[in-house]
C-alpha cells in the first residue's frame, strides 16, 4: 500500500519568479527556448521554467545526487541521507505515496547513505547502499527482491558509490567515487569490466572547485555504441572511453571558451549526439549546467545563483525527447 503520509519539512510553494532581481541564464545560442530544470541545491528541489522562474519547489535538507521526476508527474529524491521517497505534488501539499529507508547490515559498523538510485520499468526501484556495500531492487511494497554485493577497495558511506544504472542488459555501472574506479557488475555481482581514472597529466589537488583535482568519478553511462560516457567528478573532464579503456574523445577543464569544469557530475546524452553536462562547483561565473555537441560548440547554458548555489550536483532536464540516456 502506499505510505498516505505529509513529508515533514516538505512544503509547496508556487512563485511567479523566486530569483527576484536576479535574471537566470537559461539559453540556447539557436533563439529557441531552453529547457525546464529540475535540481536541488539550498535546501530546495525545484523546477525552473525556461524564461526563468520557479514553477515548483519544495523544502528538502537532504543532500541530492540523484532525482527522477517520473512518467506519472510524480519526483523521487532523496529525503534524508538514508532514504528516499516518491512524492505526488499537490496545490497545498506533497503527498509521500511511497518511501524506502536503508538500514546497516550486520557487518556495517557506522551508517548507510543513498547517492543513487533508478527507477526500473517493471516497478521495482534500484538503490546503491553506501556503506552497506551492495545495490538492491526493493518492489513497490518496499520489499527487497534483489541484492548485488560490491567491490569496495576504500570502503566508506559517503564515498563508496555516486552514480549508478542499470543497463538495457542487466548488467550494472557503478562509479565508486573513493576507489576512484568505474565498475560494471553482471546480474550475480560479478565484475565484467573495470575503467581506472587518471589524473590526465595533472598533480592532485584539494578542493571542490576549480582548484581541485582528482579521480573522484561522479557520473557514468552506456552509450549505444559500447562505449561509455564519464563525468569525471573532480577530475574536470567529460570523456568517451572505449570497452577496451581507450579515450576517444573528451572535453578538458578549460576547452571550452568562457567556461571552466569543476565537479562534473551528471550526464544527458540526447538522441542527436548532444551531451548536457552537469558542472558543479565551479562558482557563479559558470553554468551550472551546459549542452555541448559533438565537436564541442555549446548550444546551451544554464545558471541560477539564487534558486540554487555552487553545490548543485544532481538534476534531470524535462521534456528531453525519447531515447535519451541519462
Amino acid at each position: 500500500m502506499p505510505v498516505r503520509l505529509l513529508l515533514c519539512g516538505l512544503c509547496l510553494v508556487w512563485s511567479s519568479n523566486l530569483a527576484l532581481g536576479a535574471e537566470p541564464l537559461n539559453k540556447r545560442t539557436d533563439g529557441q527556448p531552453g529547457y525546464r530544470v529540475l535540481a536541488a541545491d539550498k535546501g530546495r528541489l525545484a523546477v525552473v521554467k525556461p524564461a526563468g522562474g520557479v514553477e515548483w519547489q519544495i523544502a528538502n535538507p537532504a543532500e541530492v545526487h540523484d532525482v527522477w521526476r517520473l512518467p506519472n508527474g510524480h519526483i523521487l529524491l532523496p529525503a534524508a541521507r538514508n532514504k528516499i521517497v516518491e512524492v505526488k505534488p499537490g496545490a497545498d501539499h506533497n503527498e509521500v505515496v511511497w518511501q524506502y529507508e536503508a538500514q546497516p547490515v550486520e557487518t556495517n559498523k557506522k551508517h548507510v547513505e543513498i547517492h543513487a538510485f533508478q527507477p526500473l520499468g517493471d516497478g521495482r526501484v534500484m538503490i546503491a547502499e553506501s556503506g552497506n556495500g551492495r545495490i538492491v531492487e526493493v518492489d513497490p511494497a518496499g520489499k527487497i527482491v534483489k541484492t548485488i554485493p560490491l567491490t569496495l577497495e576504500h570502503p566508506d558511506p559517503h564515498r563508496d558509490t555516486r552514480m549508478a544504472r542499470k543497463l538495457a542488459n542487466g548488467h550494472y555501472l557503478v562509479c565508486h567515487e573513493g576507489d576512484g574506479k568505474i565498475r560494471e557488475y553482471d546480474a550475480d555481482g560479478k565484475v565484467v569490466w573495470t575503467y581506472t581514472l587518471d589524473l590526465a597529466g595533472r598533480p592532485r589537488s584539494p578542493g571542490h572547485g576549480p582548484e581541485g583535482h582528482g579521480t573522484e568519478v561522479y557520473g557514468a553511462v552506456r552509450l549505444k555504441n559500447g562505449h561509455t560516457l564519464i563525468a569525471g567528478g573532480n577530475n574536470n573532464r567529460v570523456f568517451e572511453v572505449t570497452p577496451e579503456g581507450q579515450t576517444i574523445w573528451s572535453i578538458d577543464q578549460k576547452e571550452l571558451p568562457g567556461i571552466t569544469l569543476a565537479w562534473v557530475t551528471t550526464l544527458h546524452v540526447l538522441p542527436n549526439g548532444n551531451i548536457i553536462v552537469g558542472n558543479c562547483h565551479a562558482g557563479p561565473e559558470n553554468p551550472q549546467l551546459f549542452e555541448v555537441t559533438r565537436d564541442k560548440q555549446v548550444v546551451w547554458q544554464f545558471r541560477d545563483f539564487e534558486t540554487f548555489g555552487n553545490g548543485l550536483a544532481s538534476s534531470q532536464i524535462l521534456d528531453l525527447p525519447e531515447g535519451t540516456i541519462r
